[in-house]
């Protein structure tokens, strides 16, 4: 693996930051004038996917920026995902509106609920890569169901799911859900080097 010296960790850092930010701004400017509420649910789901295969593309294709994540600490993989709990409660106040399908808020926030939670307790354990194997494991799969459920939804044009293109939601699938699972396979990768070169 090629090494990055301290300057290039930072360069990389800000570019990254930047290129979050436009993609963020991007969704919340879109969705508060109603752009992707123009667009069928399929393709709202297409954009979800990309959102998501997008990350993970550049971190296989890219050794300077796999460079840069691997050496990340595991912590930073992991706070991220505090945002969890805001999103389940946004989750809960758009099914309690009958706004969104039961189903889908179900599998969704509670789900989200639980990771967020448990980032609060495995930053608080002692050091140990058993933790970090646990969360991402779990929150992974959370990830799968609730994505996996958002997007059948949105596959089989369900017409409460119209809902999720619309500001401020839209931010969640669009930003948030392609951040959260990008993390979640980057971090259970660094944890398989580590396991496999016996760190």
């Amino acid at each position: 693996m090629i090494s990055l010296s301290l300057n290039q960790r930072n360069q990389i850092t800000q570019r990254l930051l930047s290129i979050i930010s436009v993609w963020g701004l991007g969704v919340a400017v879109g969705s508060y004038f109603g752009l992707f509420s123009t667009f069928p649910l399929p393709w709202f789901a297409l954009l979800v996917a990309m959102g998501i295969t997008l990350p993970l593309a550049i971190y296989y294709g890219n050794s300077v920026f796999q460079t840069y994540i691997q050496g990340l600490h595991l912590n930073y993989l992991t706070l991220f995902h505090i945002w969890r709990i805001p999103a389940a409660l946004i989750f809960f106040y758009y099914g309690s509106q009958h706004l969104l399908p039961s189903t889908f808020v179900r599998n969704a926030a509670w789900g989200d609920l639980a990771a967020g939670l448990l980032v609060l307790v495995v930053v608080a354990l002692p050091k140990s890569d058993w933790k970090y194997w646990g969360f991402h494991l779990f929150g992974l799969a959370d990830f799968v169901t609730a994505v996996g459920t958002g997007l059948t939804f949105a596959l089989l044009q369900v017409p409460m799911m119209e809902t999720i293109a619309t500001y401020p939601i839209a931010l969640i699938p669009l930003f948030g859900v392609g951040l959260s699972g990008a993390s979640h396979v980057m971090a259970l990768d660094i944890l398989v080097r580590k396991a496999t070169s016996g760190e």
